[in-house]
């Protein structure tokens, strides 16, 4: 027998009731959790610790994801508290981040895949700029390339460095699919593409194999390629997805980057230290003496402390000729006993050694 309108509607407004009463106790425990996000992020700024724990915001999101067992389905849940913490890190600290512009390169999706749709993103002409933001305090944090996978490490980066009072907070990997898009969206009407100079090594094979006969322009970065290739009918431009549908380009091919595993490492620079998490990496930058063996002294330490050491780089140094700088990244934190000691034995054979920071490791 069919209920009496009635009767459903009483039903209903039960329901709602429910629903408004629930609404005021999730906006009471939301706010609750708000104002002890912001007491940890005070504590925080007192013991100079990094006010974004990625490995810790996962974790909770896996825990909830396995206490799940109602309705609610997995991306919404992981969704609903991604937009929580988020709220959460507002309160702890406003930031303005500094990364090497404009809109729509891979350093800007970088950007704000690490922090969050809260914060102000500031694109900047150069690294140099970054660096330069973040010093004068413009800037909470800057994000700038370090190294690709494919191509190897991004020199300017390097070498900014030693000039610099800035730390390395964090680490971020991304993986790096490029796009040929243009006004047009067909093959046959491009004479031109425009990208940046990595892109364009990226994508050698391909470009070989289907439009070798056109002229390749080099751009300061791949969303300005794709604001050319949108003036031009007879031009595309090489970049990642988001600049496409910023400038409203067609895709004429996807992922045409000859190595699938293509990752580009980015850093975040700051002013802070960050505390040890026990999962950490140590990025340092030393100097040798111009004499034979000086660099097989410098590393002697490592090897006998049985530390991991992820990196070797050099660079030449400025100010000597046939001098060189070199990077290495070890694993562990620079609080770490074995790694404090490993520093402590390297600096006097080294003409010059300095920390660039210690942060948690990040899986690429």
């Amino acid at each position: 027998m069919e209920q009496p309108d009635n009767d459903k509607d009483q039903r209903i407004a039960a329901l709602r009731a429910s629903i408004d009463a629930i609404d005021a106790d999730i906006l009471d425990l939301l706010n609750r959790r708000i104002d002890i996000a912001a007491e940890i992020g005070e504590q925080k700024r007192r013991t100079g610790s990094f006010i974004q724990d990625k490995a810790r915001e996962e974790t909770i999101l896996q825990t909830l994801t396995t206490r799940n067992a109602g309705r609610l389905d997995t991306t919404m849940l992981r969704r609903i508290f991604s937009e929580i913490m988020a709220a959460s890190r507002q309160v702890q600290d406003i930031r303005r981040i500094g990364y090497l512009g404009p809109e729509a390169t891979f350093t800007h999706i970088a950007a704000m895949e690490f922090f969050g749709p809260n914060d102000t993103f500031i694109p900047q002409i150069s690294i140099r700029d970054v660096f330069e933001e973040v010093e004068k305090g413009t800037c909470t944090y800057g994000v700038v390339p370090v190294e690709n996978s494919i191509e190897g490490s991004v020199n300017h980066t390097l070498d900014l460095f030693p000039e610099s009072s800035l730390n390395i907070c964090a680490e971020k990997y991304l993986a790096i699919s490029e796009d040929l898009m243009s006004a047009t969206g067909r093959l046959d009407d491009i004479r031109v593409i425009y990208s940046h100079p990595q892109p364009f090594a990226q994508c050698r094979g391909w470009l070989k194999k289907h439009l070798p006969d056109v002229e390749l322009v080099e751009c300061n970065s791949t969303s300005q390629a794709a604001q050319k290739a949108l003036q031009e009918s007879d031009a595309a431009a090489i970049a990642g997805s988001e600049a496409g549908r910023l400038y409203g380009l067609k895709v004429v091919a996807s992922k045409i980057q000859d190595f699938v595993r293509n990752t580009t490492r980015f850093l975040i620079i700051g002013k802070e230290n960050v505390l040890s998490t026990g999962n950490d990496k140590t990025s340092i930058m030393f100097v040798t003496a111009h004499m034979p063996g000086a660099l097989f002294k410098a590393l002697e330490p490592i090897a006998e402390s049985g530390i991991n050491m992820l990196k070797l780089e050099s660079r030449p140094a400025k100010y000597e000729n046939w001098s060189y700088l070199f990077f290495v990244d070890l694993e562990g934190h620079a609080d770490d006993d074995v790694v404090k000691q490993t520093l402590a034995k390297m600096k006097p054979v080294c003409q010059f050694l300095k920390i660039l920071g210690a942060y948690q490791m990040m899986n690429p």
